[in-house]
């Protein structure tokens, strides 16, 4: 087949090096973006990087992990070989002992061959998080290497990605749309392309996290042409203080109100798209009377947006053509973020922006890479698929999510009901680190009982050290084969090649160690049937009737953009039943939601104040003045991750928290002093970085931190519960569907402290923790 664009695999080069081209994923820690790169490997070693300018997304560009992974590659304290360790000495850093892969596999056999005679096989739980490409394989490592239900993303309320895709699922019969930045060949110049007018970033800051799949520059690239940027979130980002472009700067966790009054302006002023509303929408008269309970003087005290910038932002977003919606955590972590979700998807719809050149892109249903995930439950009996943790009590969670309720696996850990799990299978997630998992402390404790605890990883981390037996060492990107796939594949609009180039010490990666367990402990499955990876790797193209070529032909292609069609829903693309509309119960986009009606949720959007905040907790407001916010990404790090690599901790050396000027005066704090943030939850010590474009009444605390250079042991763990946000969030504060947690806005207060290792006990009585009701919980 006739490549796409020039690019060669590999080049040999004068001085005996061999500069190899190809996409990287993770790890070193990203989203799939798929970034392309040049290794320049020489003798078997990664000698340098560079990004691979004949990219047709990333074009040369790449974040300084990319940039770091000759560091990453060679750091000493990466661990290059299989380790085993006796369960009776967890978190004792000096009592692992280096074994042979089959080794390892002959201990994984026999453990999960007693687990399953004694327990059954749901008895094993497999963890795993969303930015690795283990995300694309802990499906099969539960379900067809395993052979257990129960997959657990660990985040309260599985907030990430889960909800956006969830409710795209429910009222667009969809992946979560993404916006269009030209996935053609020839991207933004070829002729069925239109320039994006506005582009809105809602609680995501594209440039540092590269969210899921999109690759943040592209907005740059759009704003060279002509795109104005509106950016909503709590604190000013670099996007938004750009010239011509505009912040709403929110109160955080109240994007559902800001969302319902956006739609206020757009409907009572006329602005929407009546031909979509008029063909392709369900329920806009309901919506039309539900924003009306949103004035905008409402809409101002709840967001603490003055109502005059949300209606100039309204008639901007709804006069401009095309427009498009990117949304972030901010929404997903968030109680009230299926409501906040349903009405930003709305504005989108009203304003006739869906799957539209410059809109958003919906997923072409026939371009399915990626189905192993989920196609991989087909090896699981309906009597074992119904153990699954938790999903009979959320049943809007299950008809979307191939895994357990989070938590509800934290309560069944904790109590042994309906039964007690005995196995844990860790996959590339650190989430006892300030990650995911809220009140991770609990999730450390209940997973100590395990009978055994496999973990699969690069480095050693916090949680691996306290509740591991069995260490698998990963590969990077660089040192083996697979695809890239943007976003999850729930919206295949380019596909990247990851070639191997070069090996380090023996490493594998996900693909190849679910090939070689799977054959090992679930020979029913299919792993038997492949003599190696390769073979399974030309399978998964050859299922794929518009990626007509092989594996070979791929890696010199490097990246593949299936054809591309826009406004699919008019030709009977979306349907299954080929009929135009979408693939909802009404067949339209659903403004009100049928799902949602027949859950006994309102199908309606609607405002929830978060629980933990000064309004909904008014006895609290003294003693927590604040709204604390976390999650915000920085370059050097992707989420817990290269805390260990020197250049990349050089540049974040401490934890941080952003504060304004006026309320660090406040508090008599300055610039680079130590601050302990704190709540009715828990607490944890930032460095201040006092800054203006945070709201005085909001902090930012930075994320996923802990501390390689410390005390491995237990209960130090790295440090890993001293700067750790999550402590401070609660457990099981979810919305009415399953989905959401107050990550993203929750009530504290500051004060100064001396260091990092003062954690002012004498001074500190922590406030019980507030008695309320949450879906028959009391907390």
């Amino acid at each position: 087949m006739e490549k796409q664009f020039d690019h060669e695999w590999q080049t040999p080069q004068p001085d005996g090096s061999t500069i190899f081209r190809t996409c990287a994923w993770s790890p070193p820690g990203d989203h799939p973006v798929g970034c392309g790169v040049e290794l320049h490997v020489k003798d078997g070693k990664l000698v340098h990087v560079e990004g691979d300018e004949t990219h047709p997304i990333t074009q040369g560009r790449l974040c300084p992990r990319c940039l770091a992974l000759k560091d990453y590659t060679y750091d000493p304290k990466r661990i290059i070989h299989p380790m085993k360790r006796d369960p009776a000495k967890r978190g004792q850093s000096d009592a692992w002992e280096q074994i042979t892969w089959d080794e390892a596999y002959e201990i994984i056999q026999e453990k999960v061959a007693d687990i399953e005679q004694k327990y059954g096989r749901e008895a094993i739980v497999v963890y795993g998080g969303t930015g690795r490409e283990a995300c694309m394989f802990y499906y099969p490592v539960a379900f067809s290497v395993l052979n257990t239900p129960n997959l657990c993303y660990a985040q309260s309320g599985w907030s990430c990605y889960g909800p956006r895709s969830s409710v795209a699922d429910y009222i667009l019969g969809a992946g979560y749309p993404e916006i269009d930045t030209g996935y053609f060949p020839d991207r933004m110049d070829n002729p069925e392309y239109e320039l994006t007018e506005v582009a809105v970033c809602w609680g995501k800051m594209p440039l540092w996290s590269n969210g899921d799949g999109f690759f943040g520059h592209s907005l740059i690239d759009m704003m060279k042409r002509g795109t104005k940027i509106i950016c909503i979130d709590p604190r000013v980002t670099w996007l938004g203080s750009r010239k011509g472009n505009m912040t709403l700067q929110l109160k955080p966790g109240t994007d559902a109100s800001l969302a319902l009054g956006i739609l206020n302006v757009i409907i009572n002023e006329d602005l929407y798209d009546h031909d979509f509303v008029d063909n392709w929408c369900y329920g806009f008269d309901e919506l039309a009377e539900r924003v009306n309970e949103y004035p905008l003087e409402l809409v101002e005290k709840q967001t603490w947006v003055p109502a005059d910038q949300i209606r100039t932002a309204a008639r901007v977003m709804a006069n401009a053509h095309p427009m498009c919606i990117l949304w972030g955590l901010a929404i997903d972590q968030n109680k009230n973020g299926v409501q906040a979700g349903h009405a930003i998807l709305s504005i989108m719809a009203i304003t006739g922006n869906i799957d539209v050149p410059g809109g958003l892109t919906v997923g072409d249903p026939s371009v399915r890479l990626g189905h192993w995930c989920t196609d991989s439950r087909q090896y699981l009996s309906d009597e074992i698929w119904e153990k699954r943790i938790g999903v009979d009590k959320w049943p809007a969670f299950a008809a979307t999510m191939a895994s357990t309720h989070p938590d509800e696996t934290l309560e069944t850990l904790e109590t042994g009901i309906p039964y007690a799990p005995k196995m844990a299978w860790i996959n590339s997630s650190n989430f006892v680190s300030a990650t995911c998992s809220d009140q991770n402390q609990r999730w450390y404790k209940a997973l100590l009982p395990m009978e055994f605890t496999v973990a699969s990883d690069l480095y050693m981390n916090p949680t691996i050290e306290g509740l591991a037996d069995l260490f698998l060492p990963m590969s990077t990107f660089a040192e083996h084969d697979g695809f890239v796939i943007p976003y999850y594949m729930s919206n295949n609009v380019w596909l990247g090649c990851m070639a191997k180039a070069f090996s380090t010490g023996d490493t594998k990666s996900d693909l190849e160690i679910c090939y070689e367990v799977g054959r090992r402990v679930t020979p029913h499955a299919n792993w038997s049937k492949y003599n190696d990876v390769t073979e399974w790797l030309e399978e998964q193209l050859d299922d794929e009737p518009l990626l007509p070529f092989t594996w070979d032909e791929f890696k010199e292609m490097g990246v593949y953009f299936p054809p591309m069609t826009y406004r699919k829903y008019e030709k009977g693309m979306l349907r299954n039943d080929g009929e135009p509309g979408f693939n909802t119960v009404s067949g339209k986009f659903e403004l009100y939601s049928v799902l949602y009606d027949a859950w006994g949720e309102d199908p309606m959007p609607y405002y929830e104040e978060p629980t933990y905040s000064q309004v909904s907790k008014p006895e609290l407001a003294e003693e927590y003045p604040l709204m604390a916010t976390s999650g915000a990404r920085v370059s050097a790090f992707f989420h817990s991750e290269h805390r260990q690599i020197a250049k990349l901790r050089a540049l974040n050396p401490d934890p941080e928290v952003e504060i304004n000027p006026v309320t660090a005066a406040k508090y008599g704090i300055q610039n680079g002093d130590w601050v302990q943030v704190y709540n009715m939850f828990g607490k944890g010590n930032w460095r201040a970085r006092v800054t203006p474009t945070i709201d005085e009444r909001t902090i930012h605390c930075q994320h996923g931190w802990w501390f390689p250079e410390e005390d491995g042991d237990a209960p130090n763990l790295y440090g890993v519960f001293k700067a750790n946000f999550n402590l401070l969030v609660p457990h099981f504060n979810v919305g009415n569907l399953g989905f959401g947690c107050p990550a993203k806005g929750i009530m504290a207060n500051i004060r100064k402290v001396a260091s990092l290792e003062d954690q002012n006990e004498e001074n500190y009585q922590q406030v019980p923790p507030v008695l309320i009701e949450n879906h028959g919980r009391i907390y």
